[in-house]
């Protein structure tokens, strides 16, 4: 067994690891620590398959982005922790069959006959050279291959961007808002007004 497949293994462990733990962990804090381990795993393991713009985006954006407002969310809110974790298993069947079904959707999508690898997964990958931009050709492929699941992923999180806008735009009575309209046409003689007083003498 060859370094490369024992720094595979060793951070495949971590991952699977970690992931148990953000289901299992007791506190939603330890939940969410573990979620970060979990990504950290993933980013190490997609290094390892020359996929470098891939696991540099996974640690800025989610661990460095997401996963922090996940944790002042998180421990800003007042959760009650009992009362989350008593359906935890009694729906713990409906959870399994879930993750199983996701679990053959990922080997039927992503498996290693669809990646110019053997069924068995043991074929080694090609090798590029030196100069090889990972970057350049995810660009390439995601414009020409996938140009259109990749349009109907961005029209469906403009979607999402709209639809949580309107949510929080709700009228509440208690709320002031601004009109930005009337803050810009409004004029100096609305909002200062110069006073003229006599000075005072000095006795």
């Amino acid at each position: 067994m060859s370094f490369t497949e024992i720094v595979f293994y060793a951070f495949s462990a971590i991952m699977v690891v970690a992931a148990l733990g953000v289901i299992s962990a007791r506190n939603p804090v330890h939940s969410a620590l573990s979620l970060v381990l979990t990504f950290f795993a993933t980013a190490a393991i997609w290094m390892l398959l020359e996929a470098e713009f891939l696991a540099i985006t996974l640690v800025l954006v989610y661990v460095g982005a997401v996963m922090v407002l996940f944790l002042f969310v998180v421990m800003m809110l007042d959760i009650n922790i009992t009362q989350m974790r008593a359906g935890f298993m009694r729906f713990l069947p409906f959870g399994i069959l879930v993750a199983l079904i996701l679990a053959v959707q990922m080997i039927l999508v992503v498996g290693p006959a669809n990646f110019g690898l053997d069924v068995a997964g043991f074929a080694s990958p090609v090798e590029h050279a030196a100069d090889y931009s990972n970057t350049k050709e995810l660009g390439r492929v995601l414009y020409t291959d996938y140009v259109f699941p990749f349009e109907i992923a961005a029209v469906i999180l403009l979607v999402a961007i709209v639809a949580a806008i309107s949510l929080t735009m709700r009228r509440r009575p208690q709320t002031k808002y601004q009109t930005p309209g009337k803050q810009v046409m409004v004029k100096k003689e609305d909002r200062l007004r110069i006073i003229k007083m006599q000075t005072e003498e000095k006795q």
